[in-house]
């Protein structure tokens, strides 16, 4: 991977061009390509030499969604910004359950975007909790290790996306409290995120299709209804 390269996959080409400009002006290395069957063209040539990629939701053939899912299931750490029309609201959380990181509404700043991109990438590159490098975060069958950023269940790892891991990361450091979303927000996008937290509710759903063994009833990541999430952990309790 290499975190300073965006694969940027638009049909408009004055879109793409827009991002294009204002991402080279912002110090990245960009490759563009206005379909998405290019997109992941590129991407296997390319070996999958990318930071992040940023795809439009809607374009023929191939769209948006299935190259985000592609993409995913080819590297859980590529960053992954979604571009959508502001009537796609539901096609926004389709990309957020199929892996993206974020998503920018058209018509958006170049500000907007920069400061988005430069978001993913810190969250990519650091740790949303200040740990020591070789720290094991445990609870019941769950081993979270800060220093390979991996966690697994009862042995069996579990790929995580950068945000999922620092959501994860969160949650084991404060078994047993409920963490608002506001705080989570906050910590894991950042101070500076212009979105909402309608985002954080679409990770947990998505993070809970990975660690529950029935997600709909989960055991481990509970709703505190009208405030957040909390973990829960009964060794803690005991």
């Amino acid at each position: 991977m290499d975190s300073r390269r965006i694969l940027i996959a638009e049909d408009e080409d004055a879109i793409r061009e827009f991002v294009v400009i204002n991402l080279q002006r912002a110090g990245y290395e960009v490759v563009d390509v206005a379909s998405g069957e290019e997109a992941l063209e590129v991407y296997d040539r390319e070996e999958g030499r990318f930071g992040m990629a940023i795809l439009d939701i809607m374009m023929p053939g191939i769209d948006g969604l299935s190259v985000c899912k592609q993409l995913r299931e080819k590297d859980s750490r590529i960053g992954i910004i979604m571009l959508s029309a502001k009537s796609q609201e539901m096609d926004k959380v389709g990309g957020l359950m199929q892996g993206a990181d974020d998503y920018v509404t058209k018509p958006f700043s170049p500000m907007e975007l920069v400061a988005r991109v430069d978001a993913v990438f810190r969250r990519m590159g650091v740790s949303a909790v200040k740990t020591e490098p070789d720290t094991q975060l445990r609870s019941g069958p769950f081993v979270l290790d800060t220093r390979s950023r991996t966690l697994t269940k009862n042995g069996k790892r579990i790929d995580l996306t950068q945000v999922e891991f620092q959501l994860m990361e969160q949650f084991l450091c404060n078994p047993n409290v409920a963490l608002d979303r506001s705080q989570l927000l906050s910590t894991v996008w950042g101070d500076s995120y212009f979105g909402d937290d309608k985002i954080v509710d679409v990770n947990m759903r998505r993070l809970r299709m990975k660690i529950e063994d029935e997600p709909s009833k989960p055991q481990y990541l509970t709703t505190v209804w009208g405030f957040g999430y909390k973990w829960m952990d009964e060794s803690e309790e005991a």
